[in-house]
């Protein structure tokens, strides 16, 4: 049980009377608190900042016009000399290594945008130690492939000297060394974890500047796919001395009835030689645009020094953050010097609040919030680890669509675009760190993850680790107290946890908020309850039930695992066994079914050619498998008869084809061209199923509620492959460089329906303002390239994602493959404003 005391958890906000109100911010807690005469003026006060004073802060994006080259990890000849006596490296400063220099050649480079992960570019490799990572070769085994370099040239004109010049990752894995005009600003080891760096000391201003960033692969941290390279954005900010520095605003609320008290603390950064006297100007903005409350608070901030400043504000008739509507607010903070702004930032935040209790669960706004949740890792087909932003509200939009309303980050912080995605569309999020530590880079890590999220209403609790070794050690409960004691300073509003896969009420356990239960069964887990009736208790990751999209018999060979929701590993159990067993028991708060994706790597239960992930509810691509049906009938409302497998089983004449339903009706009936098979009563969290004797024709299954029939599921016999169709889920994309379509690739017979078995290869060809950034087809033993201009497609699908350009008009996506007719796809890139970028 968690030694935090009632008390305590009032205190802290554990026991939330009111609520947390968070977002996206720019947020780092320092010394010292500055507080002055904080006048909240009304709601909905104008705005009486100069027209013609604008803020000085420029965020440019630096995704763009990039120059690629691998390096060589183990021969300094193939790594441009680093390494070598006769460079720099750490002896001068200005004299790092050779790529850093002005008059360094990089033509031969080869051009990328961001993000990019080199790894995803690489053939498969047939080697058992690659196993794991997806058969990718890289690591200490191959040191050719281990190693990028990235080179850019930031123009920075005369007029920005005086100011403050920050670069800001938001990852790159790994071990990345970072150098700007050869000299070298920092190493960052981790994969996951963003990091800023100050280079205003040696910004070359009126001229060019090359930025250099070496990313190291040749060490892992986790034991799936992960890429390599510069896969999320990069960011060039310029402040005025008098700033607001990187994560530096934190907003929590106390809701009150109606209203919510708002707090706002803003920290304060002064670089400059002379005491600077201010004012913070904080207003709360509806997403409306009206402004709810304005306060502005005095202070004054030492030469080279910072400070907080702390503000409230309250905040009447407030809309809560909720699943169903999820209401953002945004904070908008000004600092202003001699009456004028130098510095601006917004923070998007929401209001709610959260309780737990060890009998019922979690509750979001007073109300019992079952966790259907999933567990996912960060690649996607066609762009492995570097995806666009797009992508991450295309992938929380599908599990949304499922019943699913949580959302765990295994195992390692994610990009801030995948938090703002659930913000936007409620999903709540358990945050996880990487690294399992209390000595400086662990807590360094863990720390960046929390004052970077901290203000994200998605967040609901922190995941400090998932099957430790330690776990129920003494030495392990050490280091989650230390962490635990680094998550309260920095955010008291939300409980921890650990994903525990064993040793349950031992070590770790009695230092946590929230015991995490990796897999075990009921009988387990209800014993732990009966020890730790005051415990509260959630399922961290849970099922890892495998299958393949579209297949309905194992085939080792092939590396196919049956769609039937009756195949797991030896510590894992059906989805509808996992479920069951958690539905039944409300002290469990709910859990997280491992995993909303197939992933690159950990290919189970099979080795090569198998290269991905079975345990997905999805396949890479997101299209759907069959068992996302059976979450679909229980965590949604909405009526759901979705019946399987294909009816193509020619040369199966009169052999038994087991025949499945998923749904939440009453009863169902099912048909064989026109003949009734016999009709069921649904079991609530339970599947249907009969023993059906192939004949070609039509499987038609009935959905009756209240003795009226609702829904009707057919399944056809197809004939041969005769057509392609294309599905853009989106007809229109923005022109701004980032934004794009996933266009769905069907094979179709000569009567419009879908191919369940085809197997075609599509070729692409884009024309007009846009570009083929990936293809897909969820095939786990597949090893076309992810890179290509074509894909086959796997039992019937296959996709294409296709990205706009920065010029309006009219992207045209051609699809052919022999023997099939054509299809032809267009999406309008409309004309935007690109993002400020450089």
């Amino acid at each position: 049980m968690s030694n935090v005391s009632r008390r305590d958890a009032l205190k802290t906000g554990l026991f939330v009377a009111g609520g947390v109100l968070v977002g996206e911010s720019v947020t780092q807690l320092v010394a010292g608190t500055a507080r002055a005469d904080a006048a909240p003026l009304a709601a909905g006060a104008p705005d009486d900042r100069p027209a013609d004073s604008p803020a000085q802060r420029q965020r440019l994006l630096l995704d763009f016009d990039w120059r690629f080259h691998p390096g060589h990890a183990a021969d300094p000849a193939q790594d441009f000399g680093f390494g070598r006596g006769n460079d720099g490296v750490f002896a001068k400063t200005g004299y790092f290594f050779r790529p850093g220099r002005p008059d360094f050649d990089a033509s031969g480079w080869r051009a990328v945008d961001l993000p990019h992960d080199w790894v995803v570019e690489l053939p498969f490799v047939n080697d058992p130690e690659l196993t794991s990572h997806g058969f990718k070769p890289v690591g200490r085994a191959y040191p050719e492939n281990s190693i990028g370099w990235y080179r850019k040239v930031l123009p920075i004109p005369a007029e920005d000297a005086g100011r403050r010049i920050s670069l800001e990752f938001d990852g790159v894995y790994r071990n990345a060394i970072v150098t700007l005009n050869d000299v070298y600003l920092t190493t960052n080891v981790s994969g996951y974890a963003p990091f800023q760096v100050d280079v205003t000391d040696v910004v070359r201003y009126g001229a060019d500047n090359v930025l250099v960033v070496r990313a190291d692969a040749t060490e892992n941290e986790g034991w799936f796919y992960e890429g390599a390279g510069i896969y999320r954005h990069v960011w060039l900010v310029k402040t005025a001395p008098l700033h607001v520095p990187p994560w530096g605003t934190w907003v929590t609320a106390d809701v009150r009835g109606r209203s919510a008290a708002v707090a706002m603390h803003t920290d304060v950064a002064n670089d400059g030689d002379g005491d600077a006297a201010c004012t913070v100007v904080s207003r709360l903005v509806d997403a409306d645009g009206a402004t709810r409350a304005t306060v502005a608070t005095k202070a004054t901030i030492p030469a080279w020094s910072r400070r907080t400043v702390d503000q409230t504000a309250r905040l009447a008739d407030a809309r809560l953050w909720s699943l169903e509507s999820p209401h953002l607010y945004t904070l908008h903070t000004t600092v202003e010097l001699n009456g004028r702004p130098v510095d601006d930032c917004t923070t998007p935040f929401g209001v709610r609040t959260m309780r737990w209790d060890a009998e019922r669960g979690f509750f979001l706004n007073g109300r019992r919030v079952e966790l259907q949740g999933t567990c996912n890792h960060q690649d996607h087909a066609g762009v492995g680890s570097a995806l666009p932003d797009r992508l991450q509200y295309y992938r929380i939009a599908r599990l949304k669509e499922m019943g699913a309303n949580a959302y765990r980050t295994s195992h390692n912080p994610p990009t801030p675009e995948l938090l703002d995605a659930c913000d936007r569309l409620g999903m709540l999020v358990l945050d996880e760190t990487r690294l399992f530590s209390s000595m400086p880079e662990g807590l360094s890590q863990f720390e960046r993850l929390l004052r970077r999220d901290r203000n994200h209403p998605s967040i609901f609790a922190w995941s400090i680790g998932n099957e430790e070794p330690l776990q129920g050690t003494d030495d392990g409960a050490r280091i989650a107290r230390t962490m635990k004691r680094v998550a309260r300073r920095l955010d008291p509003t939300r409980p921890v946890t650990e994903a525990m896969n064993g040793s349950w009420g031992k070590g770790l356990s009695a230092v946590v908020d929230i015991q995490g239960f990796n897999y075990g069964d009921a009988k387990r887990i209800d014993a732990y309850h009966a020890q730790f009736p005051h415990q509260w208790s959630m399922g961290t990751e849970t099922a890892s039930t495998v299958s393949t999209r579209g297949i309905y018999a194992n085939d080792k060979e092939r590396g196919y695992v049956e769609a039937y929701d009756t195949q797991f590993p030896p510590w894992a159990a059906t989805a509808q066994t996992w479920w069951t067993t958690y539905a039944a028991r409300p002290f469990l708060a709910g859990g997280f079914a491992w995993t909303g994706f197939d992933y690159r790597g950990e290919p189970t239960p099979y080795g090569w050619p198998c290269v991905n992930s079975h345990f997905g509810i999805m396949d890479t691509c997101g299209f759907a498998k069959d068992n996302y049906y059976y979450y679909q009938s229980w965590w949604t409302d909405r009526p759901v008869l979705h019946l399987f497998p294909h009816w193509n089983w020619t040369g199966q004449e009169g052999q038994p084809i087991r025949v499945w339903v998923h749904s939440n009706l009453e009863r169902v009936e099912l048909f064989l061209n026109g003949t009734s098979l016999g009709a069921r009563d649904v079991v609530p969290r339970e599947h249907l199923a009969w023993d059906v004797p192939f004949a070609a024709g039509t499987l038609e299954a009935r959905g009756y509620r209240g003795g009226r029939q609702v829904l009707t599921a057919t399944r056809e016999t197809t004939g041969a492959a005769a057509a392609i169709r294309l599905v853009p889920d989106r007809s229109t994309i923005a022109a701004d460089g980032e934004d794009l379509s996933v266009v769905e690739v069907l094979v179709l017979d000569a009567g419009g329906r879908p191919v369940p078995t085809a197997g075609d290869e599509i070729t692409f060809v884009i024309s007009g303002p846009g570009r083929l950034i990936g293809v897909g087809n969820g095939d786990p033993s597949s090893h076309e390239p992810d890179k290509g201009s074509a894909r086959s497609a796997f039992n019937g699908r296959c996709v294409a994602i296709v990205q706009g350009l920065k010029t309006a008009g009219d992207v045209r996506v051609d699809a052919t493959a022999p023997g099939l007719a054509s299809a032809t796809a267009t999406i309008a890139c409309a004309a935007a404003t690109p993002r400020p970028s450089l």
